[in-house]
């Protein structure tokens, strides 16, 4: 709706009020204080429509004179969200498919160290790859920023970890991150479960600690909570200890931790003393 326009509204719904007022009062001539009133009244609406109008004015003309600007900003902006969908859906999907399917022989290669008994040598061609196929080193490389990438450095990490490579451990671990309910406090514990490898107790706690955090759910909250407990006692901090070893037991009575928690809340009592 245009400024005219506006102002049309106005005066005609000032005039339908001014009628009306003037029916009311019986058709009574105005007083002098009543004149004047409707005078500073009119006087005020022109002074609002004066503004109106400048403003107005020095915006068109703000506009004129950077309107070349303004087009390049707006083709900038559209510009960057089409290149960012085009990029998600014609390289970033089908890099993620092929970094996948490279990935297959060594999530293959880790699965069997875990479960068979060449245990060092599956985890070292899980890192390096095998009968030509790409080890997890190699897509966290060639596929950085992908989703197989990131958890590429999950399995890395954890075949360090079991490699006795505790520093590489701690390294890939830390650049792996997820929401997933298992595997995000299973790294975080895993960089704990390294620190006490390397003598640093406290921040194996620190971590063994955040681990029992990130979820709550019967499998990794009880484990780690029973490692911030116990690395807590080894530390003299039996106060932590204790509520460590209490909470596993209100809580997670029925995990394995449970089992023989009232030994550790025991151990944790006599340390106070």
């Amino acid at each position: 709706m245009s400024l005219n326009t506006n102002k049309n509204y106005i005066f005609a719904a000032q005039y339908n009020l001014t009628m009306a007022t003037y029916k009311k009062r019986g058709y009574k001539p105005k007083t002098k204080v009543e004149k004047e009133q409707d005078l500073a009244d009119g006087s005020a609406t022109a002074e609002v429509f004066n503004t109106l109008d400048e403003t107005a004015s020095k915006t068109e003309d703000w506009v004129a004179k950077n309107q070349k600007y303004i087009f390049v900003v707006v083709g900038l902006a559209a510009a960057l969200v089409l290149g960012y969908l085009g990029y998600q859906e014609y390289v970033a999907k089908p890099k993620q498919a092929t970094a996948s399917n490279d990935m297959f022989q060594a999530k293959k290669y880790f699965n069997d160290a875990v479960t068979g008994v060449e245990k060092d040598s599956l985890f070292n061609l899980a890192l390096n790859g095998g009968e030509g196929k790409f080890g997890m080193l190699d897509i966290i490389e060639e596929y950085s920023g992908t989703d197989a990438a990131n958890l590429a450095n999950y399995y890395a990490g954890m075949s360090y970890l079991n490699l006795k490579d505790y520093k590489n451990a701690v390294t890939y671990l830390s650049n792996f991150s997820s929401s997933d309910e298992a595997l995000a406090p299973i790294a975080k514990g895993g960089i704990g479960d390294a620190f006490i490898q390397l003598n640093q107790p406290e921040d194996a706690l620190g971590y063994y600690e955040e681990a029992a955090k990130m979820r709550s759910n019967e499998f990794t909250t009880p484990l780690y909570l029973m490692k911030a407990g116990t690395t807590a006692l080894g530390l003299g901090q039996n106060d932590k200890a204790l509520k460590y070893f209490k909470r596993i037991k209100d809580d997670y009575a029925s995990s394995t931790e449970a089992a023989n928690i009232d030994i550790f809340i025991g151990k944790a009592e006599a340390a106070k003393q």
